[in-house]
Parts: structure tokens; sequence; C-alpha cells
């Protein structure tokens, strides 16, 4: 599933081509893939909305329209392709943007879980899903005292926490395992047994993956891919995740390999006790 640097990598990539052009109308093929309005206010209000900056919160892209923002969440393989009017609509494209330049942005999804909102700008804390969303990485709220707060009743593993969206944004799986990895802490381990120091390790290591992994253009693992197929290389430096197989690069152990809240974990015994 792209994470947050996946989803920042296609925001500059989709800026650098979308900026200043208007979507003269858009075809959606697959209903489902719209969330708000319904599909025709959706087709109906889009049209003829400049696309004036592109943004991102959390693992969402917005696409800052004239009077309304367009969210859209990849959820497991959402892509971006630029196409033009005469190119054969394949399978999996289900949303189709017409711009003023004769081109075609067009949204593909294999599994078809990917969604679209278009609320507008005075509602855009009111309406959908931004309104559920917790800090950012780099937000100066993002404090060791915060964390504790918003941790001290739970009883589930860090892992899992690290995973909810409405603490931090743009952790996923991939990152959870890393970061858990650098503050040498069990994913196991409770949310509520979480110490200061724990905190103050993983807002830093937070920091620094997601900020290595942006600038390494994302993670590309198995069918993820960011705008028209281009591949991100911070899977080379992943250190735990997939290396179930591997030694640990600090202490030599094998890297385990379990289930947290049903997603695939991986780390170190000897170095996460």
């Amino acid at each position: 599933m792209p994470e947050l640097p996946e989803v920042e990598t296609v925001k500059e990539s989709l800026k650098l081509r979308l900026k200043g052009k208007k979507i003269v109308d858009a075809k959606i093929i697959y209903d489902n893939i719209i969330a708000y309005p319904d599909v025709e206010n959706f087709a109906l209000k889009i049209k003829n909305q400049m696309i004036n900056d592109m943004k991102r919160r959390g693992k969402f892209l917005i696409f800052d329209l004239d009077d309304f923002y367009l969210l859209s969440h990849l959820r497991m393989e959402g892509k971006y392709f630029f196409k033009f009017k005469d190119d054969k609509i394949l399978k999996h494209e289900h949303v189709i943007f017409n711009l003023d330049s004769n081109e075609q942005l067009r949204y593909m999804d294999t599994r078809k879980f990917g969604k679209m909102y278009l609320i507008e700008k005075e509602n855009i804390l009111n309406i959908g899903p931004l309104k559920e969303l917790g800090l950012e990485p780099w937000d100066e709220n993002l404090t060791s005292g915060y964390l504790l707060n918003k941790y001290k009743k739970k009883r589930l593993p860090i892992k899992s926490v690290l995973l909810d969206q409405g603490i931090i944004v743009g952790i996923g799986n991939i990152y959870a395992d890393e970061i858990l990895f650098l503050c040498k802490i069990n994913p196991l381990k409770r949310a509520c047994d979480i110490t200061e120091k724990d905190a103050k390790n993983i807002i830093k290591y937070t920091k620094e993956v997601l900020g290595e992994a942006i600038k390494k253009g994302g993670t590309t693992i198995r069918t993820y891919s960011s705008v028209d197929g281009v591949h991100g290389l911070f899977q080379e430096e992943l250190l735990v995740h997939g290396k179930d197989k591997g030694k640990c690069p600090k202490c030599g152990e094998n890297i385990v390999k379990t289930r947290v809240g049903g997603r695939g974990t991986y780390y170190c015994e000897n170095c996460q006790k």
C-alpha cells in the first residue's frame, strides 16, 4: 500500500504536470471509487475546475481546485497515468479526467479500493476524512507528551498503534517496522507501556525514516509504483521489513517474521527485546 513517502512522491510528480491545467470534465467508469458526493454531482461540479496546486495530508492526495478540494486515497494499488484521448481505455482505469491540454489523467486501480472525495473548500474540515486525521510527522505539536497522552489507555501492541492515522498520519506497515527497529522497541510491546524515551525515539525516527524515504522516491514493493510507473528506491535501504530470510544489520541474529494485528511484522528479537 502506498504510504506517506509514496503519496508525497506521487504528489510532486502530479504537480509538475497538472498545476495550471483545467479539468474539462470527468468520466466515471466504476462508481464506487467516488465516495463523496454522489457520482452525478461529482461529475457536474468538477467541470472546468482549474488545478491550482497539489497537496498531501497523511496518505491523501489533495487536488487544490478553484472551489473544491479533490481528495484521492490510493489504498492498495491506486495509480495515476497520463494518456491521450485516442488511447484505449484499459480494464482497470476507473476514472478519467479530460484536461484542457488535450491530455487525460486516468486513475487505475486493480483492486478497486481507492476513494475520491470532492469537497467544498469551506467544508474540508467538517465533511470527509481529513477531520479524523492526527498530526503530520513534522508537526511541531508532535511531542512525547502528545504521544504518551494518546498511548496511555491503549493496550494494543505499539506496532498496531503506530498505524493509527488518528495519532500520527502517514505511517504504514513497512515504515512502522523500520521505525521500531531503530527505536529498539519490540513491536508487541503495549502502547500504554511506552516510556518517554521511547516516545521521543518514535518521533525522531519517524521523521528520519519517512524523510529519507521521500528523498528516495518512496518504496516500491510488489505492485506499487508511482505516476507513470516511476519506481521508488527506498526498498534498497530497508533494514528489517521483508528481511526474514536475512540477518539483523546490527547484531547478526536472524530477522523474525510474525503477525501483529493481522499485518506481517519483521523485527530482531535480540535488538528489540
